[in-house]
């Protein structure tokens, strides 16, 4: 957990939780904070501040936060309330949905993608990142 320099825990936005190469999640993960993903995750990520995937990262499953950086390969439902950056390496299979997105020359994207304020929470909708509501099924999902 992260401390302030008077020893007392800090923000939970602060804390970055870290999966690292060669390592493999089977399950969701949560957190207030940050994901950074270099390892694998076969299961959902719901985070409050950001979801980094590193070039090596690999996501089966869906994706939700407020910011996203996407470098490796993601096979599920992507939302990122704020903002959504595809590097030049990223393979994304699955719907996407972000107020706004940066994608840069070489990225894949395989899927439907929303963009706008109404893609994350349009009339009628509660919005993509309210802790009580239950994490989607993937889209994929059979």
């Amino acid at each position: 957990m992260a401390r302030d320099r008077d020893g007392s825990p800090g923000p939970s936005d602060a804390v970055i939780s870290i999966i690292g190469p060669g390592m493999t999640i089977i399950g969701d993960c949560q957190t207030d904070g940050t994901v950074r993903v270099e390892g694998s995750v076969e299961g959902s990520i719901r985070a409050g501040k950001a979801v980094v995937v590193g070039k090596d990262g690999r996501v089966s499953g869906d994706i939700i936060t407020q910011d996203a950086v996407i470098s490796g390969h993601v096979d599920g439902r992507l939302v990122a309330a704020s903002r959504l950056e595809l590097q030049a390496t990223c393979t994304i299979e699955g719907e996407v949905q972000t107020r706004r997105m940066q994608l840069e020359e070489g990225a894949v994207l395989n899927g439907k993608v929303l963009m706008g304020a109404d893609a994350v929470s349009g009339p009628g909708k509660k919005g993509a990142l309210p802790a009580t509501d239950k994490v989607p099924e993937p889209a994929h999902a059979s």
